[in-house]
């Protein structure tokens, strides 16, 4: 590991949140370094239309792009890698990656990474909108559409139900037994017109524009694009193994200031429990960016 480097804030993660605390802290005039595993779930937009101030829509790389050049602007070090390991040195934290960092206070905006189905074709279809990640961000763009949520079937009703709005061609494709659903949510659905199959669930396929799936009594169907309800993995155990508090899904639990139970220690975006937007990510990053400035301000 190379020799360390100093700084008054460092943040875990170079997606929306944490560049955009980036850019606070830095007009805050703080030292900031920025470590990016490059793995921000918005990389996967393709286009967005519901971020704020891009009406004709903008990618989530392209969006990446300019947060990073603005964070730029201030006192800010934006570097490649991955934090393998965090602990308490006295008053500071001490980042492990393949270089060592000192701060005086740690954000995490580490996000979540989405369990897909199993199929060659995913990051393909993300790319041309025939799986997609998030119903709150772009079910507008399916009004219509044939739609499949795909997951165990408990799982995929809230999503299936909501897509309801958008589309009356929805249909979940259960990854488990249909004979182990709820009663009244198989009523519920029933009474939505979501029609339920039990599907291979490595079977899905691109299929031009589309997707296809096969399902276990033999038949296949195609849809105009597939959203997964299969859960995702937090990054928050660097955080929990230093004694930061989590709920049972593995979000961070933070204050109304995005502070967790440690001093100096905070989190902001997908990886505390709120709805994953882009616009929640700014908002997070503003309030903990302060906080994280007045906080050091008391021992400057």
């Amino acid at each position: 590991m190379s020799q360390g480097r100093a700084c008054d804030c460092l943040i875990i993660g170079g997606g929306p949140a944490g560049l955009a605390a980036a850019t606070y802290l830095g007009r805050f005039r703080r030292r900031v370094i920025v470590v990016d595993a490059r793995e921000s779930r918005a990389r996967c937009i393709p286009v967005s239309h519901n971020c704020p101030g891009f009406p004709d829509g903008i990618s989530g790389v392209d969006l990446l792009e300019r947060l990073r050049q603005q964070a730029l602007t201030g006192t800010v070090d934006l570097m490649d890698g991955t934090v393998t390991a965090l602990r308490r040195d006295g008053p500071d934290f001490v980042a492990t990656a393949s270089f060592a960092v000192r701060a005086r206070a740690v954000l995490f905006a580490t996000g979540i990474v989405d369990t897909l189905p199993n199929t060659p074709n995913a990051a393909s279809m993300i790319a041309i909108g025939s799986m997609r990640l998030c119903p709150v961000c772009d079910a507008y763009e399916v009004i219509d559409k044939r739609v499949a949520v795909i997951g165990p079937a408990d799982q995929a009703t809230k999503k299936a139900l909501f897509m309801q709005t958008y589309s009356s061609d929805v249909t979940i494709l259960a990854t488990d037994a249909i004979s182990g659903l709820d009663p009244a949510t198989g009523e519920l659905l029933k009474a939505a017109g979501v029609r339920v199959e039990e599907c291979l669930p490595d079977s899905v396929r691109a299929a031009g524009p589309g997707a296809r799936v096969s399902l276990r009594d033999g038949r296949s169907l195609s849809f105009d694009t597939i959203y997964p309800a299969m859960g995702c993995t937090i990054r928050s155990k660097l955080a929990i193994d230093l004694g930061a508090e989590c709920d049972g899904a593995g979000n961070l639990v933070v204050d109304s200031h995005q502070r967790t139970g440690i001093a100096g220690l905070y989190a902001a975006g997908d990886v505390v429990d709120e709805i994953n937007q882009i616009a929640v990510a700014f908002g997070h990053a503003a309030i903990a960016a302060t906080d994280m400035h007045n906080y050091l301000a008391t021992t400057d």
